[in-house]
């Protein structure tokens, strides 16, 4: 292949592949740096209740910073192949590379890499990134492809994803991403919520509200879960064929689901059977806690001046 100023034709700038998206480096980030804040003021937190703030803190911030993360995440769907195939178009020359497929809630990434990497005197290492989320557009993006020259197994797959295409992979993946989104963000929300209740007297409805975290959290699960029972084309390159399974992303929010569950049943568990272990936990007076754990117990107040000066009755009459 003839090389115009050091460079490929079609395709304007030698590729590499990305490590990790910038938007998930964000989240996580921002999540280690609250967690590094927490730890420096760990030590002036007195006694027992030191280590029992460690645990809710951190279990907190695993379960905000997941349910957010694996929104910028490729790992709901991910599969691979070894292939001999076809490089570019116009060209009868082959390779041998690994090509992954990895789709998230708002696309797809598509893997290119060369076994071994140089072959055909050039650096066969691509990764492209083709997105469905609201306002963009996937088959601009497609025909962008098209225009830069992009090997052939990469534009193949990204065609099978095509609104056009007939296999229909775009509706289903897009919905399901759009759905499984929407339920996380509300998930997010009570989340939030659940961290403020847990902080005031009223542990029982940050309990319910960790049900409800866990609740949707599992929702977006099913919502892409669904794309299973649809029956896809095949992805074939060359002599082998592509087929996709869970991924990371995917079984880390089921755990998550579930933990948030599980914490929520034990809230509420505690709250009626053991409050004074949840009141442990969640380092609460007694005085703060009492009447909201006993439930229908009434508040007494009792004045120290009662006893010294004794029940006076103390009658002011007004004559006008």
């Amino acid at each position: 292949m003839t090389l115009w100023n050091g460079e490929l034709p079609f395709y304007p700038q030698p590729r590499h592949a990305p490590g990790i998206s910038v938007p998930l480096l964000i989240v996580i980030l921002v999540f280690l740096a609250l967690a590094a804040s927490f730890l420096l003021i760990l030590p002036g937190i007195r006694g027992h209740s030191r280590w029992f703030w460690l645990v809710r803190v951190l279990l907190s911030l695993f379960i905000g910073t997941e349910i957010v993360a694996v929104h910028f995440s490729a790992q709901w769907s991910v599969g691979g192949v070894n292939t001999n195939t076809s490089y570019k178009a116009f060209s009868a020359a082959r390779v041998r590379a690994h090509v992954g497929l990895h789709v998230g809630l708002e696309g797809i990434n598509i893997t290119l890499t060369g076994t071994p990497v140089q072959q055909l005197n050039e650096t066969i290492d691509y990764n492209e990134r083709f997105n469905w989320r609201l306002g963009e557009n996937y088959a601009e993006e497609y025909s962008e492809a098209l225009e830069k020259g992009l090997p052939d197994p990469v534009l193949y797959l990204a065609e099978k994803f095509t609104p056009s295409s007939p296999c229909g992979l775009y509706r289903q993946y897009r919905l399901a991403g759009h759905y499984a989104s929407a339920t996380l963000w509300v998930a997010f929300c009570f989340w939030l919520l659940s961290n403020g209740l847990l902080s005031m007297p009223v542990p029982l409805y940050g309990g319910l509200a960790l049900l409800t975290t866990g609740a949707f959290t599992l929702f977006s699960i099913f919502a892409f879960a669904s794309i299973s029972s649809v029956q896809l084309c095949p992805l074939r390159l060359g002599s082998a064929t592509l087929t996709t399974h869970y991924g990371a992303a995917f079984w880390v929010t089921l755990a998550t689901g579930i933990l948030c569950l599980l914490l929520g049943v034990a809230v509420v568990s505690l709250h009626y059977s053991w409050p004074s272990a949840l009141r442990t936990f969640l380092d609460r007076s007694g005085k703060d806690y009492g009447s909201q754990a006993k439930g229908s117990s009434p508040l007494i107040l009792n004045n120290p001046l009662h006893k010294q000066f004794g029940a006076l009755d103390l009658t002011t009459n007004t004559n006008l």
